[in-house]
């Protein structure tokens, strides 16, 4: 990977420990009077978005407000797009504009991944979610989380660690692109679903499977809970909503059988009584607000190293510099 953040697979695990590492140092920034690096300064970065976004729009924002980029917030609401413009004219629209990155969220699957291959543009592309494909952001920063929690200190990676991910999986991006990095990053992952909220072919994925949730939980160092994504349903995938959340749900009782230093997790936006109850989204075990946090730092990081400097492994070789975070004080 050179230029682009298409798709957690695309990182080796030097790739992904150099983003979380210089995320933890750009970390440091926020509890300082002044948050901002000169990195990005005279850089344009356009946030791409066809598809709603609360979190992952902001934090991309806040990320590079941060850097000194000039930001462009593109929405497909009351823009050319809603008039039949392709992807296509769109993209070439932005690079006569001079872009040096897109961050796109998009609702096809591929999207991001096609604009990265063509030569519509000559800047850096960032996948902030495509369909039901992956989000690679998200899970760098669910990572850079267990990490602080399971294994403090920079370098470190997950080795051993284990994950539950639990709910819809079938049309979950963040569950694919977790599974993918957790596992270079030398965790074990397991889903948890019924049958029918399981994607076709996923016993070819680096991970185990299982029905019932309680069995699992008391072997579990984080766990991750999903949203019911009923916009992208076109049919009955379970019996009831309650059937649903007495199997799949996670309660007070639930969460009092994992182990004393296991965390919960959610990826947003959280559905309370339904996947997760507001004694569970309330506790100090819940990490849902850090996630938030850490993914400014994250995507501040994967920016910092795809414009600010060399980067991933197979990029050029010269190491990115985060000496100057030293000097926004």
């Amino acid at each position: 990977m050179k230029r682009h953040l298409v798709s957690a697979a695309d990182l080796s695990r030097d790739d992904a420990l150099l983003v979380l590492d210089t995320a933890e140092e750009l970390a440091q920034l926020s509890g300082r009077a002044v948050k901002k690096l000169p990195t990005l300064r005279g850089r344009t970065v356009v946030n791409l978005f066809f598809e709603d976004s609360t979190r992952t729009k902001t934090s991309f924002e806040v990320a590079e407000k941060r850097l000194s980029a000039d930001v462009i917030n593109f929405s497909a609401k009351g823009s050319s797009v809603s008039k039949g413009e392709s992807l296509k004219d769109t993209a070439l629209t932005l690079q006569a504009m001079g872009a040096d990155a897109v961050v796109i969220r998009h609702h096809a699957s591929g999207a991001p991944a096609r604009l990265a291959q063509s030569d519509w543009l000559h800047g850096s592309v960032i996948n902030a979610g495509d369909g039901t494909h992956e989000h690679p952001t998200q899970a760098l920063l669910d990572a850079f989380t267990m990490r602080r929690h399971l294994n403090p200190g920079s370098g470190k990676d997950l080795a051993g660690r284990r994950v539950t991910i639990v709910g819809d999986i079938l049309h979950s991006r963040v569950a694919r692109s977790n599974v993918h990095l957790l596992t270079t990053l030398g965790a074990q992952v397991t889903f948890v679903a019924p049958p029918t909220l399981l994607p076709i072919g996923i016993e070819q994925w680096p991970c185990e499977i299982s029905y019932d949730l309680d069995s699992v939980l008391p072997k579990t160092d984080a766990l991750m809970m999903l949203r019911v994504q009923r916009e992208r349903m076109n049919a009955a995938f379970f019996p009831t909503e309650r059937e649903y959340s007495r199997r799949y749900g996670l309660d007070g009782v639930r969460m009092a059988q994992l182990p004393e230093h296991a965390i919960v997790m959610h990826p947003g936006p959280m559905v309370r009584g339904m996947e997760i109850t507001a004694e569970v989204a309330d506790s100090p075990r819940c990490t849902v607000v850090e996630q938030v946090a850490n993914g400014v730092s994250v995507r501040m990081a994967v920016l910092y190293l795809l414009l600010g400097g060399a980067v991933f492994a197979d990029g050029p070789t010269e190491p990115a510099r985060t000496d100057s975070v030293e000097t926004a004080q």
